[in-house]
């Protein structure tokens, strides 16, 4: 896993790469040169911390290109565009599909600084995103098949005994499988275990039968539905 965020600049132009680099680096920034979209590729991983800067038109894969494929490979680096010339249905398409920023080549720098100042801090929130639901799911991956049943007929508000009826289980069971996943999941308030399993994304382990209803909080004796 790479220890330092990077900003990725990739750009045909060896001149203006040069260059570029050598004024982010002064602006305190690691900086990992790359001449071409291939070379990009063959440096990041989905474990790659950082941003990329990117030249829009560049010969074989160019900057739109290289942020399908790169979306395509998982790898969710935020990238800043720059261009030689405006252009308008590209700029569209790119911050559609994610860019922090489109840039004119001759912006000012502080302008883009600021923009990878936005791209690296967009990195960070969106790591420590990934980072809490890849915990929230490996601690449900230590339930059972029925206590994830459980947990979903729980966090909808259910009473032990609705859930016993539509499990077709005693009420006890049910018991036993709340306190096994209380444990296990290191929750106990049914308003906490509803978050849980919402930023853990339950619902999309669950059979196509359970996914139909939405979760809902139980606060103060009343239900509220999860927006």
């Amino acid at each position: 896993m790479d220890a330092v965020a990077a900003v990725h600049v990739v750009d045909d132009d060896p001149s203006f790469l040069t260059s570029l680099c050598r004024f982010l680096r002064a602006a305190g920034f690691t900086v990992i040169p790359c001449a071409s979209g291939t070379d990009l590729l063959s440096r990041v991983s989905r474990e790659t911390r950082g941003c990329i800067i990117a030249d829009l038109q560049m010969p074989g894969i160019g900057g739109l290109e290289l942020q399908k494929l790169l979306g395509g490979r998982g790898i969710a680096l935020p990238m800043v565009f720059l261009t030689g010339q405006g252009d308008i249905p590209s700029s569209v398409r790119a911050m559609r599909d994610g860019a922090v920023d489109f840039l004119e080549k001759l912006a000012p720098r502080e302008t883009l600084l600021a923009a990878i100042v936005r791209a690296l801090q967009k990195d960070t929130e969106g790591r420590a995103a990934r980072l809490l639901v890849e915990d929230r799911r490996r601690r449900l991956a230590a339930l059972t098949e029925r206590e994830r049943e459980v947990l979903g007929l729980v966090v909808r508000g259910l009473m032990n005994k609705q859930i016993a009826a539509q499990l077709g289980i005693h009420e006890r069971t049910v018991k036993l499988h709340r306190t096994a996943i209380t444990s296990k999941l290191g929750v106990h308030p049914v308003a906490q275990l509803a978050l849980f399993a919402s930023e853990a994304r339950l619902f999309e382990m669950l059979p196509p039968s359970q996914r139909e209803a939405r979760p809902a909080w139980r606060t103060a004796g009343q239900l509220t539905r999860v927006p």
